[in-house]
């Protein structure tokens, strides 16, 4: 409600309030008097208890109205406890438009205001209420303790663990008053919390020391491997001919593990610093696919497995980089072929999938081997990350193959599905967002409808 505006003459009007109050009870301390002292004669109390009865009846009227007065004076000057709950406009303008969660609160703890992303973050804030409603964290309450007694600035940090694992900090620093604020008026300074989630930025940290770790201990293996059969080879087998000749096969093997190690990680290394550039290009995806089952169907043969590749008859245009999409296919094929090995066979479908927004490109790859085990499958695309690292070596894994796809992926704006179902095979399915069909020369177009392998750039 809008304060009423306040009469210069204020004092002076404040005065002549006062005094038309006290002639207003007159009459009613006039009845009380004979009522009390009629009462006093006729079962003889004391005259003396009546007048004091009276006088207590005006002195309690008096000051009762007095106060209700005064807390009205101070409503309309802005300072009563209903504005209190809302800081001046220009205060709420300058929170509001912070990316954090931000808080005012009083020396209550009660929350005079709350900026959207408080509301968006952490859920609907009511104002008025104690902030440890919203924010029931010890480490929390202790510092506004501090800062409320001490007037001193604070930064803390918590992590919470339901419903699921995230990490906060919060700075909490006191704020002054106007400086004409009266002593009286039931304003309070105010406290500005500012809270910032660091859930993402403690998962990225955590990635990285987990990919340094998985990294290190990938290179150190082989190396070790290395440097124990060069001593050998120094040494005790220096002039054993058959023991060189099979340890030098190992040192070979050992040496092309870290080969392919290093390459993943460049490879992941520079799709990440384009990640967040689109590829230019248009590239017929079916093709792309083909291309890459043409080129492992060899592999397959040695592995005792038939490759199939179905798709249809018209090219599937997207926007993309065709090295980037035949890496793409390129890995997860391999990996149907390796971890699929006893289904026997393995399925490469192109289609188009119709949608409201627009159809899509989808390339599944499908094998008919033991399968994933649930547990497994929201960590496939986590770089080092293997089912089985016995298996993933054996089959001369780095575990890098599914971290270099969804990162391609993104960076085509695609999608990674995963379905698997143990002792029934796997199915890696991407759905990409189609293009427009681009123009073309006649010859050109019916080269690249017969062969599908036109890439436009």
């Amino acid at each position: 409600m809008a304060a009423q505006p306040i009469d210069e003459r204020a004092p002076a009007a404040g005065t002549a309030n006062v005094v038309r109050r006290c002639a207003g009870l007159v009459a009613p301390a006039a009845v009380a008097g004979l009522v009390l002292g009629a009462g006093a004669i006729r079962w003889d109390v004391p005259a003396l208890v009546a007048v004091a009865g009276t006088a207590g009846v005006l002195v309690a009227s008096l000051l009762g109205r007095t106060r209700v007065a005064k807390r009205k004076r101070a409503v309309s000057k802005g300072f009563g406890r209903d504005r209190d709950l809302t800081p001046p406009p220009s205060m709420r303008t300058a929170i509001d438009a912070l990316p954090d969660p931000c808080f005012l609160i009083d020396r209550k703890g009660l929350v005079r205001f709350a900026n959207k992303a408080a509301s968006d973050q952490l859920g609907a804030v009511r104002i008025g209420e104690p902030l440890s409603f919203k924010l029931r964290v010890p480490v929390f309450l202790e510092a506004l303790e501090k800062a409320l007694a001490e007037r001193r600035a604070d930064h803390i940090n918590w992590s919470e663990k339901v419903p699921t694992e995230r990490w906060f900090e919060a700075f909490v620093a006191p704020l002054a008053g106007p400086p004409d604020t009266p002593s009286d008026a039931g304003y309070a300074d105010l406290i500005c919390v500012l809270v910032r989630d660091l859930t993402e930025q403690r998962r990225l940290e955590r990635m990285r020391e987990d990919f340094v770790a998985n990294a290190s201990h990938e290179l150190r293996t082989p190396l070790a491997s290395l440097t124990g059969f060069i001593e050998t080879l120094q040494g005790p087998a220096r002039r054993d001919d058959a023991a060189r000749e099979r340890f030098l096969i190992i040192m070979h093997d050992q040496a092309e593990r870290m080969r392919r190690l290093i390459d993943d990680l460049l490879s992941l290394s520079q799709i990440e610093m384009r990640a967040h550039v689109r590829p230019k290009g248009v590239v017929d995806a079916a093709a792309v696919a083909r291309s890459a089952v043409d080129s492992l169907k060899p592999v397959a043969a040695d592995s005792g497995m038939a490759l199939t590749f179905d798709a249809t008859e018209s090219p599937l245009w997207v926007r993309g980089e065709r090295d980037e999409l035949v890496q793409v296919f390129d890995n997860l094929i391999e990996n149907a072929i390796k971890y699929g090995a006893t289904g026997e066979r393995v399925a490469v479908f192109a289609e188009r999938e119709s949608r409201a927004g627009g159809d899509l490109a989808v390339i599944s790859v499908r094998d008919w081997g033991p399968g994933i085990p649930p547990e497994h499958l929201p960590r496939l695309t986590e770089r080092f990350y293997r089912v089985d690292v016995a298996t993933s070596r054996a089959n001369k894994g780095t575990g890098l193959g599914l971290a270099i796809v969804k990162h391609i992926l993104t960076r085509h704006r695609g999608r990674l599905s995963i379905h698997s179902q143990p002792g029934r095979g796997a199915t890696f399915t991407i759905r990409l967002e189609l293009e427009p069909a681009p123009d073309l020369p006649d010859e050109v177009s019916e080269i690249a409808v017969k062969n599908q392998t036109v890439k436009l750039s």
